[in-house]
């Protein structure tokens, strides 16, 4: 499905609440050329993988898009971001505090959090920096498989304007061969300066 206009999200995802920011995004990402290739996967909690990630403007799009969805899309950061006014914004946007130094680490931290959840969609970066790199971050992976949950595969597509949405992808013992698997998906797609090394 190709999408410039909000769409019905399935029942099971995490939803924002209705309020005019969405209509405001849906209207600038019209104005922009930019849609939505796809459909989102009617599950209640995933690890959401956006690549390839290789400019700031990711970051900017992928945040008009949610909001104009009212896609409900968890993020994490360091929790000294979250103290003070900084913090109650970014709660707002839909980020969750880690500690990186604690005893349990943040893989552990997000496993607990999904066995505490009804619904969480968890948006990470594989690659976990803007510049092209041949080997991801495993991160997110011990993440979906020790929480078992799936993986939601997004791609930005700039040459098309596009954000797509890939299948689900469930983890196998094998985490190479998943990544390997996972990058194959990523393939065509080009980000705003390279693809997925």
């Amino acid at each position: 499905m190709s999408q410039t206009s909000p769409v019905a999200l399935p029942a099971s995802m995490p939803q924002l609440p209705q309020h005019a920011g969405r209509r405001l995004c849906s209207w600038w990402l019209r104005c922009r050329g930019w849609q939505l290739r796809g459909d989102f996967p009617d599950v209640p909690r995933l690890v959401l993988i956006a690549a390839p990630h290789s400019s700031w403007w990711d970051g900017y799009w992928g945040l008009i898009f949610k909001v104009a969805l009212g896609a409900d899309v968890a993020f994490m950061g360091k929790a000294e971001l979250f103290r003070g006014p900084l913090g109650w914004l970014l709660r707002k946007l839909g980020g969750i505090p880690v500690e990186r130094a604690a005893a349990h680490g943040v893989v552990e931290q997000m496993v607990a959090r999904f066995a505490a959840a009804r619904q969480l969609w968890l948006g990470m970066a594989p690659e976990g920096t803007r510049k092209r790199v041949t080997q991801w971050r495993s991160g997110f992976w011990h993440i979906a498989h020790e929480a078992d949950v799936p993986i939601f595969p997004v791609a930005f597509d700039y040459p098309s304007r596009s954000i797509v949405l890939g299948p689900l992808f469930h983890t196998s013992a094998d985490m190479a061969a998943d990544m390997v698997r996972l990058r194959n998906w990523y393939a065509p797609f080009r980000g705003r300066h390279h693809g997925v090394g």
